[in-house]
């Protein structure tokens, strides 16, 4: 009998501990109360696998391409090539900035760093982003002078032309990454695991400024570029087409004349022709397509979010982010490590390297070997 008011007391207790924990579980995000600090599901091993690879791909890859530049006078009398230095610059500063950011949000599950330093890796995440697509934008059209002028291109595109885009495009960056500090609007962001272009839910009275923002910065940077990018380069399919046609006709004109050519020469040579057809279009195809598919599913995460009924899950974000980080890695192979004169710089720099090694082997083993020998000696005058 004296027992049961502690029972019951007991019983009040438990069933408080139950609502409580139903409440809790109601506050925090889906999986969030039954996810322990040393937990990690197999898509966040595989979003920060993907981030390492994309860092170090990024860095190596670029590195190699101010390597090119370094050794080779050529290289470096080229007018693009400044828009391409420009370039690998904006990537290496994201490999070794942004990308380790995201990669330690992605790990921590929460604001890798403190409030200033966040800030500052979301103002450098902006000026890399804005910098890295107009220097695309300037390649492109760098292209469709020197295809569609090329007598006059020296005098279209000079050095002092190039050094005047890339301080526009420096400008441009400058401007959006001031701008997005002085409003406060960097900061960590849960849904891209990352410091980024963000407004805190308590500035939600900036809403419509920040959204204006946000608009503004996506269509003058990745609006404007894929314009300028599909603009140049079909203008550039076109007359590459014209003058495959024109080749081909010169071409089948000669099989025609050549009575006594072989079979296999006259197969040898439209396969040829083929291929001269198909080579300009896969070159467009590839310059606007990894444009395309890098960068748009983040830029439409970036608007979407911006609608007060649409949540992006996490997971998505972070995806979108990681295949925005894989533009910068495959950069340096769309842009210039694919090609022959950077191949070629590339593969003497290598030989250079290993012949240097194979060199200081050499001696290395010839003093051992006399080292060897002197301490034999005495041994035989004994």
């Amino acid at each position: 009998m004296w027992h049961e008011p502690s029972v019951s007391a007991g019983g009040g207790q438990n069933q408080r501990a139950r609502r409580s924990l139903h409440s809790l579980h109601s506050i925090l995000p889906t999986g969030a109360a039954d996810t322990q600090p040393g937990d990690m599901s197999i898509p966040d091993f595989l979003l920060e696998v993907s981030i390492v690879v994309s860092a170090v791909v990024s860095f190596l890859t670029n590195l190699s391409v101010l390597l090119c530049f370094t050794q080779s006078a050529e290289l470096r009398s080229h007018v693009p090539g400044i828009f391409v230095l420009n370039l690998s610059f904006s990537n290496i500063l994201l490999a070794l900035i942004n990308m380790p950011a995201t990669f330690l949000g992605v790990a921590r599950g929460a604001q890798p760093f403190g409030e200033l330093l966040c800030r500052a890796v979301s103002f450098c995440e902006t000026f890399i982003t804005s910098n890295a697509m107009l220097s695309m934008a300037a390649l492109s059209v760098d292209r469709w002078i020197a295809v569609m002028f090329p007598l006059r291109y020296s005098s279209k595109m000079r050095y002092r032309d190039a050094f005047l885009i890339v301080a526009y495009s420096w400008l441009q960056s400058l401007t959006f990454s001031m701008t997005q500090l002085m409003m406060d609007w960097g900061g960590y962001s849960h849904t891209y695991a990352s410091c980024t272009i963000h407004l805190e839910a308590e500035d939600a009275s900036q809403l419509s400024a920040f959204a204006t923002f946000t608009v503004l910065f996506h269509c003058s940077s990745f609006a404007l570029c894929l314009l300028v990018l599909c603009f140049a380069y079909l203008k550039v399919l076109r007359v590459a087409r014209s003058h495959c046609k024109r080749i081909d006709v010169i071409t089948v004109q000669a099989l025609l004349l050549l009575v006594d050519i072989h079979p296999s020469v006259k197969e040898r040579c439209l396969i040829q022709q083929k291929k001269r057809r198909q080579r300009a279009a896969k070159k467009i195809c590839i310059f606007i397509g990894s444009f395309i598919l890098c960068f748009s599913p983040y830029v439409i995460t970036r608007l979407v979010e911006l609608l007060p009924s649409v949540h992006i899950p996490r997971y998505l974000g972070i995806a979108t982010k990681c295949l925005f980080y894989a533009k910068a890695s495959s950069d340096p192979f769309v842009y210039c490590l694919l090609r022959h004169q950077y191949r070629k710089v590339l593969v003497s720099v290598i030989s250079r390297v290993v012949r240097k090694d194979r060199y200081f082997l050499s001696i290395h083993s010839t003093s051992s070997m006399w080292d060897t020998t002197d301490e034999n000696c005495p041994a035989r005058i004994t």
